[in-house]
């Protein structure tokens, strides 16, 4: 009898989760060759992750959203007390992306996503970040633009302190008014003539001092109180 692999310590176990078998068995493929990801199950459908998600507990379900029965934002809302769900599509919908979030998804990406880069979305959904693709987040960032005005009110997604309470240096502040843009670190690089690398320490650094968990919510934060 074959022993077991024994299971990477420090690993996300990630469901796979669609109605195409081909899709499915690709991007399970992928992501077992990445690091820090390991595949524990496929899904062709809703309900089967709600069953496959009970019995295997995995730390992320990797979603599409669109499929026959139990579509992926239906089973979102099934999951979402007892795991992490991403979704994982190819529409690039405002709707489907506002059930996303109603649904409790942890983030909305797109399949263009290199394996290198989806594998990395997984590991920091688990780690309670919420993960958007680039474009997804410009197009959020657009809706929340012609929202109402918030009123002063501070909602869970914006402190009630202003930048300047918050300690924001300069650079940080410029950081976040082109965070808020949607653009992503390399854009931002480039604007201000520095590395990736100092921009991702930058980005870092206003999550904490705003007590934000990610990106989203650091540029709703700006666009809330008129800094982009």
């Amino acid at each position: 009898m074959t022993e077991p692999e024994p299971v990477p310590i420090g690993s996300t176990g990630v469901l796979v989760v669609d109605d195409q078998r081909l899709v499915r068995e690709g991007i399970a493929s992928l992501l077992a060759l990445q690091p820090g990801v390991r595949v524990v199950g496929t899904a062709e459908s809703g309900e089967a992750a709600v069953d496959l998600a009970r019995e295997l507990t995995p730390d992320v379900v990797l979603m599409d959203v669109r499929m026959p029965g139990m579509d992926g934002l239906t089973a979102a809302v099934a999951l979402r007390d007892r795991t992490k769900v991403l979704m994982l599509t190819t529409f690039d919908d405002d709707e489907y992306v506002i059930r996303a979030l109603h649904a409790g998804a942890c983030g909305y990406l797109l399949k263009d996503l290199p394996a290198a880069e989806l594998a990395a979305a997984v590991r920091l959904a688990h780690s309670g970040v919420d993960q958007y693709s680039a474009r997804v987040s410009a197009r959020l960032l657009g809706m929340l633009r012609h929202l109402p005005a918030a009123g002063g009110r501070v909602t869970a997604a914006t402190p009630a302190s202003s930048t300047a309470e918050s300690g924001l240096t300069k650079r940080e502040s410029e950081v976040l008014r082109l965070l808020a843009t949607g653009a992503s670190n390399r854009e931002i690089a480039r604007a201000l003539f520095v590395s990736e690398g100092t921009v991702k320490n930058h980005v870092s650094s206003v999550l904490v001092r705003l007590g934000v968990r990610d990106r989203t919510q650091a540029a709703i934060y700006a666009l809330d109180r008129g800094l982009a």
